[in-house]
């Protein structure tokens, strides 16, 4: 399992989990999209758009390895701000390439390409 040296590991004081420290012995956690509902809380909005600006100032447009990012944390933008990098992508894999939909994700999160959050 890569392990993306410099990311962050949660949102600062908080609980919000953005990577994990090993490799799930009992097997990989799949990648599932998981429904945000316009009622989520506000701490949950901002842990997403940390860990969008995260991973937009780690990776940019280029696609990039699963690794160690938590498989809850990536369920909440999967299938919409990042996606599947080619063909091949399989959910329960840690070297599965995924990569930012910049035009969705500018759309879902403006203040993350704006500056003004993280």
């Amino acid at each position: 399992m890569l392990k993306h040296k410099g990311f962050p590991s949660r949102l600062p004081s908080s609980d919000f989990q953005f990577t994990i420290r090993r490799a799930n012995p009992k097997g990989v956690t799949p990648l599932v999209a998981r429904e945000r509902y316009a009622d989520r809380r506000p701490a949950d909005r901002r842990a997403d758009a940390y860990f969008l600006a995260c991973l937009w100032e780690h990776f940019g447009e280029q696609p990039f390895q699963r690794g160690n990012l938590d498989a809850g944390r990536l369920g909440w933008l999967f299938g919409r701000e990042v996606v599947a990098a080619d063909e091949r992508f399989d959910p329960k894999s840690y070297d599965a390439h995924l990569r930012i939909d910049v035009a969705r994700a500018m759309a879902s999160f403006p203040d993350v390409f704006s500056g003004e959050s993280a």
